[in-house]
Parts: C-alpha cells; sequence; structure tokens
C-alpha cells in the first residue's frame, strides 16, 4: 500500500478541516444559486417535469409583469431609508446609553426589549396603535390638534409607517454599537481634550474613525436583511384592509395600491400561488445581484465606508 506524501496529507488535513464549511456552502449556497439559475431559464410549475425556455421567464418580469416595478421601488425605497434610519437611530441610542450616568441598566433593557418580539406579533400590536379610527396614537394626536395621518392605509403613509416599526425594533443595533463605543480607548479622549477638541471634534476625530468598520457591519447586513422584507408588510398591509386570513384563502400582498408589495412577496406569490417558479427565480437572482452589488461598492476601500487606511 502506497504511502502518501507529505504535502498531500497536509492538504487532506486541511480538506478535513475545511469540510463542515465546504458542505455547509455547497448545500446552503451554492446548489440553491445554481438550482435559481437553472430554473430561471425553464417553465416549471412544480408538478410536470421542468420544459427549457430560454429568455421568456426573463422578459416576462422585465416587460410584462405590471407590479415587478412598484415592487422593485418599493423594495429600493425601504433599503434607503430604513437601512439609513436605522444606523443613525442605533447609533444615538447607543451614545445615550453609554453617556448615561445612572439607570444604564433600565434603559437599555427598555430599548432592546422590543426586538425581542416576534415580527407577526409586533407588526399586529403597531398596526393597532396607528389604527386611524381607534388607534391611541391618532387620539393623542387628536386631542392636540394634529390631523393624524390614516398611516397604514394611505399609500403615502405605508412605508414611512414600516420605518417606524423598524425603528421600534432598534435594539440589536443599539447592542452592536454600545460594544463599539465602549471599545474605542479611552486615552485618545483625554488626547482629544488636552488638544482642545470639543464634542463633534471628539466624536469626528476619534469615535468616528474607530466605529467605521461596524458602521459598514450594520450597513451591509441592514440591506441584505431589508432586500428579504417580507413579513412585516404582508401583515401589515392584511391587518390593515381588515382581510380575515383563513385556511385556504389566498393573500394579495400590497395593501394599500402596493405601497407595501417588495419583491419577496413577488417571489412568493409567483412560486407558491401561481406556481410559476421561473419567474420567482428570476426575480430572486434580481435580488440577489442588487445586494451583491450594493455589499461590493461598499466593501471597496474607497467607495465604501472604510478608509484606504483600514
Amino acid at each position: 500500500m502506497a504511502t502518501l506524501s507529505p504535502p498531500t496529507r497536509r492538504r487532506l488535513r486541511v480538506l478535513g478541516f475545511l469540510s463542515p464549511w465546504l458542505i455547509g456552502f455547497s448545500v446552503f449556497f451554492a446548489y440553491p444559486l445554481i438550482a435559481t439559475v437553472y430554473f430561471s431559464f425553464m417553465h416549471y410549475n412544480q408538478i410536470k417535469e421542468p420544459t427549457f425556455v430560454g429568455l421568456k421567464n426573463w422578459r416576462y418580469v422585465f416587460e410584462q409583469m405590471p407590479l415587478f416595478g412598484p415592487a422593485l421601488w418599493n423594495t429600493l425605497w425601504l433599503v434607503v431609508v430604513m437601512v439609513a434610519l436605522r444606523v443613525l437611530f442605533g447609533l444615538g441610542l447607543g451614545l445615550l446609553v453609554t453617556k448615561i450616568k445612572s439607570g444604564v441598566g433600565f434603559f437599555r433593557t427598555a430599548f432592546y426589549i422590543p426586538y425581542l418580539a416576534p415580527p407577526v406579533a409586533a407588526t399586529v400590536a403597531f398596526v393597532f396603535l396607528l389604527n386611524p379610527g381607534t388607534g391611541p396614537v391618532n387620539e393623542i394626536l387628536g386631542k392636540v390638534g394634529i390631523d393624524a395621518p390614516t398611516w397604514f392605509n394611505d399609500p403615502n403613509w405605508a412605508k414611512p409607517s414600516l420605518v417606524m416599526l423598524s425603528l421600534w425594533g432598534i435594539g440589536d443595533l443599539m447592542v452592536i454599537f454600545m460594544a463599539a463605543l465602549l471599545d474605542v480607548p479611552k486615552e485618545q479622549y483625554e488626547a482629544a481634550e488636552l488638544d482642545g477638541a470639543g464634542s463633534w471634534a471628539k466624536f469626528r476625530y476619534v469615535t468616528w474613525p474607530s466605529i467605521t468598520p461596524i458602521v459598514m457591519f450594520a450597513v451591509v447586513t441592514g440591506i441584505v436583511q431589508t432586500m428579504q422584507y417580507y413579513t412585516q408588510a404582508l401583515v401589515a398591509g392584511k391587518i390593515a384592509s381588515g382581510v380575515n386570513i383563513g385556511p385556504g384563502s389566498v393573500i394579495q400582498p400590497g395593501y394599500p395600491d402596493h405601497s407595501t408589495l417588495t419583491v419577496p412577496q413577488l417571489v412568493y406569490s409567483m412560486g407558491f400561488q401561481n406556481f410559476n417558479t421561473g419567474a420567482a427565480c428570476v426575480l430572486s437572482l434580481v435580488l440577489f445581484a442588487i445586494a451583491m452589488a450594493a455589499t461590493l461598492l461598499l466593501m471597496r476601500k474607497r467607495s465604501g465606508l472604510l478608509s484606504a487606511e483600514d
């Protein structure tokens, strides 16, 4: 029996250590991505065998699908507005909690608890709070003389209401930014004070360079998560519309006037309600391409959030 050479044994040892990652990457990323690309060129209704149709699914999505434009616009709007406000709001809360002298545990817990609420339960509660007829928010605004909007029942306010819902559950980013802020060396703040730096100068030249990698992490993960935004928008639209969701009922998302329709909702509708797997795969690949492009843009040292020296 031939013995393996030392380089071969070393390569096999490395492959052995990498095997858990390689298996996970192959099963949960590479195979689904390849299958999605494959089915995007097929006519497949999940019953009969798939048949090759070329670019027919792609032309249908980009030229004939009437809801693709509104869904893509809503998704990109949420990515830009929601991610930006979540990062700013989370950073602001992190700065606030780290500066509080007493009661830090109480405020940290109070801000973090909403994040623990299940997405469906949190959305249902939020829709009832903003109910234009019986919600306490509109009642309070009416008592102080403010003409309150109809929130989730108004196409112009539906997406801002979803942003408010996401800001209510900002506890995850608050904790991440708190950890980053507490990790900034105090010696740098002391040196800045000796040079006569004020609060803004210390944040700009000491705090910000130290937490920039964490900010980039929050932005990238926020973009990826928001590109998959599904549950909250679907539940909010259905509850606000007053439609009873029961067994066998077909849910048409996007209430009101398709203002809360996102591409992931369209993927589910095409793939599992209309059984048009090819079109659903095309939509999924569009989401993947946009998320990858945004991530690569941010990961570039000169075009993203990191400086060239980092």
